[in-house]
């Protein structure tokens, strides 16, 4: 039998984890031309709608992994997450916030898509609901720890949204300034949502085995974005989408 491996410390473990940014979706081909500011108005809004399946599938998601979830105490912390895309009316000292999802179908529109063409799903592409709803399975049948830390393609974000919100303007300028606002709620959203599942993470997987399988878990999640890319770089890109759709 062989010896098991001595387990990584909370550091070492975290490095592994950060060492997954390669795969991040902000590295696919799909992104760099998309961030270069060489796609035209038609692709641009391609991928804020299929996009947008993912953003209402993240209360699905985090819904589900409260379903699964016997901790009062991570349960009211993870709720904030649905609190965040969902919207809520305000509480206390808190103000309302009209959520993530409303946030997104404001930058549909500064596309210039209208919030019927989102909310009808009529343009997302068949691998990407495909790779979303494989998401979602995913949230609902793991144990939470593990479908709660695979949200950790979070430790990422921060990036990709500074991107957009500091280049974005100069290379797509008939978007509408109000596109932005769900880029700026995220920079401050994502840095609190990584602490809560980087903690998560580091109490649950405490074996090397365990910490090489969570870097397994949070593969399946880049995957799931890369493979988004891919779908949206063959139809618009490429040319060349699902035989029965036109894009």
């Amino acid at each position: 039998m062989s010896e098991e491996l001595t387990p990584w410390t909370h550091e070492e473990f975290e490095a592994q984890l950060r060492a997954k940014s390669d795969m991040y979706h902000f590295n696919h081909p799909f992104h760099k031309l998309m961030h270069s500011g060489k796609m035209d108005r038609k692709q641009v809004q391609g991928w804020v709608a299929n996009r947008f399946y993912y953003q209402t599938a993240i209360p699905v998601k985090d819904a589900a992994i409260m379903s699964n979830c016997t901790d009062r105490e991570v349960r009211k912390h993870w709720v904030q997450r649905i609190l965040d895309h969902d919207g809520h009316d305000g509480h206390g000292d808190e103000p309302a916030d009209v959520g993530g999802i409303e946030a997104w179908l404001q930058l549909g529109e500064a596309v210039g898509l209208t919030r019927e063409e989102l909310m009808s799903e009529e343009h997302v592409l068949p691998s990407v609901r495909f790779a979303i709803d494989a998401y979602i399975n995913f949230a609902k049948q793991r144990p939470w720890q593990e479908a709660a830390s695979s949200s950790l393609t979070e430790l990422f974000a921060p990036t990709i949204h500074k991107h957009r919100i500091d280049h974005w303007p100069e290379h797509y300028p008939w978007i509408e300034p109000q596109g932005y606002n769900y880029f700026k709620k995220r920079l401050h959203e994502a840095p609190r949502d990584v602490l809560n599942g980087l903690q998560i993470t580091m109490d649950y997987y405490t074996t090397r085995s365990e910490q090489e399988r969570m870097l397994g878990i949070l593969q399946f999640k880049l995957d799931v974005l890369w493979t988004m890319c891919d779908a949206m770089w063959m139809a618009y890109v490429e040319k060349r989408p699902p035989y029965h759709m036109d894009v």
